[in-house]
């Protein structure tokens, strides 16, 4: 009886999965003839259906780019990456069709922070904690040799070793607190117009006065504050790359 439960189970379990898998080879399949929209919407099917991933989301978004939808393509690369940060292949379309757009740098004045940004966000912050409980070990290890051996070279190699490894260790645990709360904070989100005018206050613009900036299509911003009522209905108070603040209709973005 026990073997028959078993298979049952097996099977029950095999099913959707085999299911899922021939959902993404009948899309997969649809994008190489060409067949876009019918890959999206499978695309499309399947992640509502099964369940989200980075590379899921990363077909999306070629597809997205092969029907010329931009604007689409940037928000599925975004979340492909906000999944899986060591995703290269979102990464570099994300940044490729930033490119074709001719979006503004959205990761910071600084061509530093914009480096180390990049940089630490091609590693998931459970990467990050893994390196940093490596380095913390080898620390513990430069610390013993320090401590207990009588040759001066070892003992020198100890103490340096164990110093490096100890900031490698400070510098991983900050690398993963930044990736995750990058992750996890749920504040980005991309204009999706062609064009938007920002404003001052939580409502459509009364003055001229009142008007704060544009932003074009594809822009990255992060939320900061949420204001909803009946009168103005929901708006969003956002900030830019270059920490430029204003109040943007909620209808206009699409939150990673």
């Amino acid at each position: 009886m026990k073997p028959f439960i078993i298979t049952i189970l097996f099977i029950a379990l095999a099913l959707p999965l085999a299911a899922a898998n021939a959902n993404i080879d009948r899309a997969n399949q649809a994008y190489k003839q060409e067949l876009y929209n019918e890959a999206l919407k499978l695309y499309l099917q399947e992640a509502e259906q099964t369940g989200i991933s980075s590379s899921l989301y990363c077909n999306i978004g070629d597809t997205y780019y092969r029907l010329k939808d931009n604007v689409h393509a940037v928000l599925y690369y975004e979340r492909a990456l906000l999944l899986d940060p060591s995703n290269n292949d979102a990464r570099f379309n994300l940044e490729f069709v930033r490119g074709k757009m001719q979006l503004p740098d959205d990761a910071g004045d600084s061509w530093f922070s914009n480096w180390i940004d990049q940089t630490v966000s091609r590693l998931s912050s459970n990467t990050w904690a893994i390196i940093a409980i490596v380095t913390f070990l080898l620390f513990l290890a430069g610390l013993a040799v320090y401590l207990f051996m009588d040759n001066v070279l070892m003992r020198k190699i100890g103490f340096f070793g164990g110093a490096l490894m100890i900031v490698a260790t400070i510098l991983a645990n900050l690398a993963a607190f930044h990736v995750y709360h990058k992750a996890t904070s749920g504040n980005g989100a991309i204009i999706m117009p062609e064009k938007v005018t920002l404003c001052t206050a939580p409502r459509e613009p009364r003055a001229k006065s009142e008007e704060a900036f544009d932003l074009q299509q594809g822009t990255r911003v992060e939320i900061v504050d949420t204001i909803s009522d009946t009168t103005n209905g929901k708006w969003l108070q956002v900030s830019t790359a270059g920490g430029h603040k204003a109040w943007i209709n909620a209808k206009d973005v699409e939150v990673i």
